[in-house]
Parts: structure tokens; C-alpha cells; sequence
């Protein structure tokens, strides 16, 4: 089965964020598993200035290979309505949909129809996407790609967490700070900066408790104090820039700039459009990297981890607080979860993910 992986190169298609996952991850699977595969990498042919060159580039070079499948893992507008519709006439176009727990009405659902086959990671989505006529759907997850060897190693950190740094991240690590415990962060935007993948299992062998963040808005009461103390702040910034416009440049100035910071892009939204906690490939990478894991709760999680066996939930910022002092003090039980959770991660490879879904595509 020959498959054109269209997939983009860096991070969000940004080459300061490194490697994509899509890179490192998925093209070396596809690969490994369908040698005849090929690469098209979007940033290699105008992707994002040149939209226009992008299509052109895919289909031409779509109609030369000829393959049986053209995969993506779409993010937004990267590959046109009208280029899939032609990209069907020449093969077989299939998407990773990585966020249909809360992108789906928003974006999925305006693209899967145009689609031959759709993979997505949300169950609860399938039969969404039946309402839409896609009959080719495939439900998978989220993996980890390496299972470190199981051995005790001394811990050097008692919390920690590895991620980018963003506002509900920054609260959650400020807020346990407040409480007393102290959390070492890696990523972008924290002080030890970001970390390689070997280095990020070394960090996560080497804790005693890894804390796994995601950036959905929290329904802490907590969290929404802060939002709204944060945008009245804005707002007197806001204010006083006005009438210091006012003063030098006029009213007629100072207006115009008022109508600019209202535009929707302009403000900051109490509520991110990602308020929906979804299973992501960190609940795997800690415990085959043999992690103990303290996560938030999402839909789905407990259809691959056991809560207190194999995986620790939490929901609010009292419950992580109290499993955190309570797991520090409980060696054995933590111990024992931490194992629990490897032979898990064992389980959920991403070598098995993508057997099972180019099994489904043939």
C-alpha cells in the first residue's frame, strides 16, 4: 500500500518548536509499516504563505505518484475543500482528526464530509460523523512511542511537570506553589526551558509524582476569579492608554484605537474555546517511561487506565492537592499504581495503533 503522508514538518509548522509529531511519530510508523510511502511535507511547498502554490504542489504530485491513500492530520485551512475534492478523484484521502472533543462541530464536521475515510480519537464522535454520511471511520487513540526498561531509579524530584507553560498551566503550578508544594517545570515558557524527548523519560523516571496538565479551562471557581481579575486589569491598561492617545494625538485618534482593541482577535476570552479535558499521548508517554501519573479527568480515560490502580484522576485544584500530599506520604501504593500503569503503557504503542489503522485502510 503506497500512502503520501501530507503532513507538516515542525511543530504547528513553526521550525523554532522543533520536530512535529507528525514528523517523528506518525510519517516513521506509516513508513516502517508501508515501506512505499512518501513523504510531502506542507512547509516545503508554500505552506503557510502560499496557499495557492500548496494545492497545486499536492495535486501534482498526488496525480504523478498515484498512491492509494493521501493522509493528513489537519490542523485548519492547510489543505482546501476543493483540493480534497480532487485529491478523491485521483486516491484516497484520509484524516487524523487529533481534538473532536471540542473541534468537532467547529472544524471536523466541515471537512469529513469531504473525506474518504476519517480517524479520530473521540468515541463519542462516531456517531456524529455517521449523521454526516462518512461510513469509513476509525477510532483510535493517542500512544506513547518508546516503553523504557522497568528498573528503580533514585528520585530527584518529588513533583513535576513537563509541558509548555500557558495561563491554566501557570495557575494550577502557581495555586500548588501558594499551597506549599513545589512543582519543577519543563517546556517552553518555564525557567528550565524545554527538554528533549530522552531527557523528558529521564524526568519522568527520576519523579515521584508526574503531574499531566492540559490547557482546558478549569472549572475551578478559583481559575475564573483570576480571569476576571485579569481582564478589569486589562481594561484600566486599556483605559489609560486611551486617554494618553487622547492627550497627544486627539479624540478622533484615540477613538479609532478603542474600536481596534474591541475586535475579537484583540481580546482576551475568559473562556478558550478548549473547555472540553480529552485523553492526549502524555497519559501513555509517563507510564512507559515508568512514571507515576497524576492526571486530570477526562471522558474515555478509564476505557485504558483504572483510577487508583493504574492511573491517579483529579478534577479540581483541592483533589490534586490532596492526592499530591497523600501519594508522597504512601510510598507502597504509589509504588505499586506506578507499576500498574507500565504494564498499561506496554499495551498502548503507537507501533499498534497504526498496524490496527492501516489494517482498517486496506
Amino acid at each position: 500500500m503506497k500512502i503520501i503522508t501530507a503532513f507538516l514538518k515542525y511543530d504547528y509548522g513553526i521550525k523554532d518548536r522543533g520536530p512535529s509529531t507528525e514528523m517523528t511519530v506518525f510519517y516513521k510508523q506509516i513508513k516502517e509499516l508501508s515501506p512505499e510511502s512518501i513523504p510531502f511535507w506542507l512547509e516545503e511547498h508554500g505552506f503557510p504563505e502560499d496557499q495557492y502554490q500548496l494545492q497545486e504542489d499536492l495535486i501534482a504530485y498526488c496525480t504523478f505518484e498515484k498512491p492509494d491513500y493521501v493522509f493528513f492530520v489537519l490542523m485548519n485551512n492547510e489543505i482546501r475543500i476543493e483540493t480534497l475534492d480532487r485529491l478523491n478523484e485521483i486516491s484516497k484521502t484520509v484524516n487524523f482528526f487529533c481534538d473532536d472533543q471540542w473541534r468537532f462541530d467547529g472544524f471536523s464536521r466541515n471537512v469529513a464530509p469531504h473525506l474518504h475515510t476519517v480517524i479520530t480519537v473521540d468515541k463519542y464522535s462516531v456517531p456524529k460523523y455517521r449523521e454526516l454520511g462518512n461510513t469509513r471511520i476509525i477510532l483510535t487513540q493517542w500512544a506513547a512511542e518508546n516503553l523504557l526498561k522497568y528498573e528503580q531509579k533514585p528520585y530527584r524530584y518529588e513533583v513535576s511537570f513537563v509541558g509548555g507553560r500557558n495561563d491554566v498551566r501557570e495557575w494550577y503550578i502557581d495555586e500548588l506553589n501558594r499551597r506549599g508544594i513545589f512543582v519543577e517545570c519543563f517546556g517552553s515558557g518555564w525557567k528550565n526551558g524545554r527538554v528533549s524527548t530522552e531527557r523528558m523519560n529521564e524526568i519522568f523516571q527520576s519523579t515521584k509524582i508526574s503531574l499531566n496538565l492540559s490547557n482546558s479551562i478549569p472549572r475551578d471557581f478559583d481559575y475564573r476569579k483570576r480571569l476576571e481579575e485579569r481582564e478589569r486589569k486589562r481594561r484600566k491598561e486599556l483605559l489609560l492608554r486611551i486617554l494618553k492617545i487622547y492627550r497627544i494625538k486627539g479624540y478622533r485618534t484615540a477613538l479609532r484605537r478603542f474600536i481596534e482593541s474591541l475586535r475579537p482577535d484583540k481580546l482576551h476570552s475568559s473562556f478558550p474555546c478548549k473547555n472540553v479535558e480529552q485523553i492526549k499521548a502524555r497519559n501513555f508517554e509517563i507510564p512507559a517511561a515508568t512514571g507515576f501519573q497524576i492526571s486530570q479527568f477526562a471522558l474515555e480515560i478509564e476505557d485504558y487506565f483504572v483510577n487508583g490502580r493504574e492511573i491517579v484522576l483529579f478534577s479540581t485544584i483541592d483533589e490534586l492537592e490532596k492526592l499530591i500530599r497523600y501519594y508522597l506520604c504512601n510510598d507502597i501504593e504509589r509504588e505499586k499504581i506506578r507499576l500498574s500503569g507500565y504494564q498499561v503503557a506496554s499495551r498502548n504503542l503507537y507501533k499498534a495503533r497504526f498496524e490496527a489503522i492501516l489494517g482498517a485502510l486496506e
